[in-house]
């Protein structure tokens, strides 16, 4: 296995059919160039190691809110069974890079937060995943605050200088 850092770009349903076809719900927001035939993919488990891989993609297509996705070489339900439920992935060169104001996700960590006039806040500590939407932990100098993470509260995001500018809710950091 190489040593190149993978990205998760969908998790594998069940399978559909009796041709050796998959449901993959997509997580990437350009699923047909990520899951073109040809593409080369990673089985990753919860833990993040990779189980099997590079499968090659023979095809693919939408399918309601996911795709439908056939492994060369796996031919029947009883060789996708296995998988069900795993990440699939891609080495991260292979997707397009963020565009200046977006950042994935596990880059948050560290990002320093900072009011629109350049007072800071704290550092970003965490990430969860609510059903309101994502929530940002801050770490500030006297105790730490979650902000959801929506254009209206966040609203410039450097990568480069790993800051984000924030206008947080009334009364959030009082």
């Amino acid at each position: 296995m190489s040593a190149a850092r993978h990205m998760v770009v969908g998790r594998l349903r069940k399978p559909h059919g009796l041709k050796g076809d998959s449901t993959l719900f997509p997580l990437t927001d350009d699923p047909s160039a990520v899951f073109a035939p040809g593409q080369l993919v990673w089985l990753v488990g919860l833990d993040g190691e990779d189980v099997a891989g590079p499968l090659t993609i023979e095809r693919s297509r939408p399918y309601h809110r996911e795709w439908l996705v056939k492994f060369s070489g796996a031919d029947g339900r009883e060789a996708l069974e296995p998988w069900r439920g795993l990440f699939l992935a891609v080495p991260a060169e292979q997707l397009k890079p963020p565009a200046d104001d977006e950042v994935y996700l596990h880059e948050l960590a560290g990002f320093a937060v900072r009011l629109p006039d350049e007072t800071p806040l704290g550092l970003v500590s965490g990430l969860y995943e609510t059903q309101a939407g994502l929530m940002i932990e801050v770490q500030g100098p006297k105790r730490e605050f979650l902000l959801p993470y929506k254009k209206q509260f966040v609203r410039q995001v450097d990568r480069e200088g790993r800051r984000l500018v924030v206008t947080p809710p009334e009364g959030l950091i009082e």
